[in-house]
C-alpha cells in the first residue's frame, strides 16, 4: 500500500479546512495577478518616465523579478514541508502574501520617498514570489494526498485550479469594477490601490480558515522525519522528473501570463484600448477557466491523467499563434484571441500542477515540485508578459508565439521521457 493511500485512510478534512485550502490559492493568484493587471497605472508612480510604455515595462520588470524568488520558496519551504509537514508551510505562505500585498496597497510613491518606493516594491514582489513558489505545488500535492483513490486529478487539479481561477477572475473583476466606478483620473491617482486592499483582507480571512487544515505527512518511530540531505538525495535521484516539471510548468505559465497579463498590458499601453472593456474581457476569460476546471479534472480521472494532459498540451501549440491576429487596436479581435485561445489555456492550467505532482514520490514531492515549479515559472512565466510587449514594440511579435510553441513541445518530450522511466506516481 502506498504512502498516499495510507494518508487517505487516516485523514478526514472538514469543509472549513478544504475552503481554506482552496481560498489560499485564490488569495495567492488574486494578489499575484492584480499587480500585472494594474502595472500600467503603477508604473508612473514608482518608475517615473515621460514615456508610458517605458514606465509600464519597468513595472512589468518588477513583476518578473518576483518570479526569481519562486525557486527559493520551493526549495526552502518545500524542504520544510517534506520534513515536518504541510500544514505549517501552507499557513506561512498565505501570511507572507497577505502582508506583502497590504504593504503595496499603502506604499508611498516615488514623489514621496524617492527611490525607496521602487526598492520596497521589489522587496514585496520577492516576498510574494517566495510565497507562490511553494503554495502552488504544495497545495496541489496536498489536494492529491487527501483525494479518494481515483479522484486525484479532480481534487488536486480540477478543484484547486477552480480556486486558482477564482483568484484570477477576482483580480480582473475587482480591477474592472474599480475602473468602471472611478474616473480615469482617480484610478490613475489612487484607485489602483483598492484591489490590493481587498486582496490583503481576503488573505487575513484565509489564514483563519487554514488553521483547520489536517496534516497529511505523518511520522512515526518506524517512519521518522527525513533529514534535509535525505530529501534532496531523493530529489536528485528523480532529476528527470524535475526536468519534466520545469517545462510542464514553464510552458503553461508563459502561455497564461501572455494571455492574462501581456496581451491586456499591450492593449492598454501599446494600442490605447478602453481599459474597462479590456478588464471585462479578461474577467470573462477567467470565468470560463474557473467553470471549466472541475470538468477537465473529472475527464482526467476518467480517461487517465497522462492522456488528457498530452492532448491538452498538443492543442496549445497551434492555439498560441492566435495572438498574431492582434497587431493593432481592435477590441473585437482582442476578444476572439483571448477567449478562443483561453479554452486550451484552461485545460492546461487545470492539469499542469497535478501532472507535476504525479512526477514526484510523496517523500520529496514538495521539494522536488517546488524546485521544478520555481525554475519553470522564473525562467519562462515571469518573463512572458515583458517579452510579449517588448517584441511587439520592436515589430517582431511573430517570434513570441514560436517561443511558446517550442516550450509546449519540449514539455511533452520531457514528460514522455519521465513516464518511460517509470517516474509517474499519481493518476495512472
Amino acid at each position: 500500500m502506498s504512502a498516499d493511500t495510507e494518508v487517505k485512510k487516516t485523514v478526514r478534512p472538514n469543509r472549513r479546512a478544504l475552503l481554506g485550502l482552496g481560498l489560499g490559492n485564490t488569495v495567492e493568484w488574486y494578489d499575484w495577478q492584480v499587480y500585472g493587471l494594474l502595472a500600467s497605472w503603477m508604473g508612473p508612480h514608482f518608475f517615473p518616465s515621460v514615456d508610458p510604455v517605458s514606465a509600464t515595462l519597468s513595472a512589468l520588470a518588477v513583476f518578473a523579478v518576483g518570479f526569481a524568488a519562486r525557486p527559493f520558496g520551493g526549495i526552502i519551504l518545500g524542504t520544510v514541508a517534506d520534513r515536518i509537514g504541510r500544514r505549517t508551510v501552507m499557513l506561512l505562505s498565505v501570511a507572507i502574501m497577505a502582508v506583502s500585498t497590504l504593504v503595496i496597497a499603502v506604499l508611498p510613491t516615488y514623489g514621496q520617498i524617492g527611490a525607496w518606493a521602487g526598492v520596497i516594491l521589489v522587496v514585496c514582489r520577492l516576498a510574494q514570489g517566495i510565497s507562490t513558489g511553494v503554495e502552488a505545488p504544495l497545495s496541489t500535492a496536498y489536494g492529491a494526498e487527501l483525494a479518494p483513490a481515483g479522484h486525484e486529478a479532480r481534487w488536486g487539479g480540477g478543484i484547486i485550479s477552480m480556486f486558482v481561477n477564482l483568484g484570477l477572475l477576482g483580480a480582473s473583476l475587482v480591477s474592472f469594477l474599480t475602473s468602471a466606478i472611478l474616473s480615469p483620473g482617480a484610478m490613475a491617482d489612487w484607485g489602483w490601490r483598492v484591489p490590493f486592499v481587498f486582496g490583503a483582507l481576503l488573505g487575513i480571512i484565509t489564514i483563519f480558515l487554514r488553521r483547520s487544515l489536517p496534516e497529511t505527512l505523518h511520522h512515526t518511530s518506524e517512519t521518522p522525519a527525513a533529514s534535509t540531505g535525505q530529501v534532496w538525495r531523493l530529489v536528485r535521484r528523480h532529476w528527470v522528473g524535475v526536468l519534466a516539471v520545469i517545462f510542464v510548468v514553464g510552458a503553461v505559465q508563459a502561455y497564461s501570463y501572455a494571455w492574462n497579463v501581456g496581451l491586456p498590458s499591450l492593449a492598454k499601453s501599446g494600442f490605447g484600448e478602453n481599459t474597462m472593456w479590456v478588464f471585462g474581457m479578461v474577467t470573462l476569460l477567467n470565468l470560463i477557466m474557473m467553470l471549466g476546471s472541475p470538468l477537465v479534472g473529472s475527464l482526467a480521472d476518467r480517461y487517465r491523467l497522462s492522456r488528457t494532459f498530452l492532448v491538452s498540451r498538443l492543442v496549445a501549440i497551434p492555439a498560441v499563434f492566435l495572438m498574431l491576429a492582434y497587431t493593432g487596436p481592435g477590441l473585437g479581435v482582442l476578444a476572439v484571441v483571448l477567449l478562443v485561445g483561453g479554452v486550451p489555456l484552461m485545460m492546461n492550467l487545470t492539469l499542469y500542477n497535478i501532472v507535476s505532482t504525479s512526477l514526484m514520490p510523496m517523500a520529496c514531492r514538495a521539494a522536488g515540485c517546488g524546485l521544478g515549479y520555481g525554475i519553470g515559472v522564473a525562467l519562462f512565466g515571469g518573463t512572458a508578459s515583458y517579452l510579449l510587449v517588448w517584441s511587439q514594440s520592436l515589430h517582431i511579435g511573430w517570434l513570441f508565439p514560436c517561443y511558446l510553441a517550442a516550450l509546449c513541445l519540449l514539455s511533452v518530450v520531457f514528460y514522455l521521457l519521465a513516464r518511460r522511466r517509470g517516474e509517474v506516481y499519481v493518476g495512472e
